[in-house]
């Protein structure tokens, strides 16, 4: 069986089974095609030919130029792959086990204070239909801490007005449903009564943020304007949607909320994801008494 087989029959597995996104499959696919073309290159015909050393040489390749982050998480695909193949009995034996995951140097994430995020929420036009679709955009991401991609994912079916309740698919299409503020769901009850009405113009779509054109809204749409706003905000450091995902959390933590919640409204699967959270506020904390205590 060829590499183009094997991953084939993968992502097939993902696909069906898993029920994964199409950034999520994306990804996978990209993995496995970086370690198919240097697998080529080295005279290789399948994964079944590939030995550890050979996974070793491949990832020493990409050290020079990805982070560790990347290829832990290359090097994770690869191995779910060859689990996978081996478990329906394709391959005889998994490289992989003898691979340690680089180590990660762990970072705490960044985040923007209350007063940041005040501010660029306050900057799309709220009296254009564009404008006002952007607010109404950025106060959900802040106001439930989605994910991007599940925030242009979101259809009209997907908010519950009345009991203020959005309804989020995350990865491996797990449902949760996040409660929505009172400031987000005014902006968001303006824009889908007036403003998205004017921007299908008599289309018809069932994505909830729609484009002047009536399409669905994209995450590169979506990332290029809430740069433009941080930029009239005044922030001078790098954005991302991500970045307001982690104010959402940090803030939360700030405020008292127990990592129990914080995890269920974020949607991680393990709750050593959402602690990182806490040690960015006990930094925090750490700053402050240096700053004023006495005897610090």
């Amino acid at each position: 069986m060829s590499f183009e087989h094997e991953i084939d029959l993968y992502l097939s597995h993902l696909r069906v089974e898993r029920n994964l996104s199409r950034n999520t499959l994306e990804a996978y696919a990209r993995d496995l095609q970086t370690l198919a073309r240097y697998g080529e290159r080295e005279g290789k015909s399948s994964l079944g030919e590939l030995t550890a050393l050979d996974l070793n040489r491949f990832l020493l390749s990409l050290g020079r130029r990805i982070s560790v982050r990347s290829q832990a998480r290359l090097l994770s695909a690869v191995r779910t792959c060859y689990r996978f193949l081996v478990g329906e009995q394709v391959l005889q034996s998994d490289p992989t086990a003898e691979i340690d995951m680089p180590k990660i140097p762990r970072k705490l994430p960044e985040f923007l204070s209350v007063q940041e995020v005040d501010d660029l929420l306050a900057r799309p036009p709220r009296d254009d239909p564009r404008g006002l679709r952007d607010a109404a955009m950025l106060e959900v991401l802040y106001a439930t801490g989605i994910r991007v991609s599940e925030l242009v994912s979101l259809r009209l079916d997907s908010v519950d007005h009345r009991m203020g309740i959005v309804r989020v698919f995350g990865k491996g299409r797990k449902e949760r449903l996040v409660p929505l503020g009172e400031q987000a769901l005014s902006v968001l009850q303006q824009y889908s009564q007036t403003a998205r009405v004017r921007l299908l113009r008599e289309r018809r779509s069932e994505a909830l943020f729609v484009t002047a054109r009536g399409r669905p809204m994209s995450r590169q749409g979506f990332w290029k304007n809430l740069k433009r706003y941080a930029r009239a905000a005044g922030i001078q450091r790098n954005i991302s949607p991500h970045k307001l995902r982690h104010s959402f959390a940090t803030h939360l933590i700030e405020r008292g909320a127990d990592l129990r919640s914080v995890q269920a409204l974020l949607g991680h699967a393990d709750i050593s994801t959402t602690e990182i959270y806490t040690h960015v506020n006990a930094e925090r904390l750490r700053a402050v008494y240096d700053k004023f205590h006495p005897r610090a």
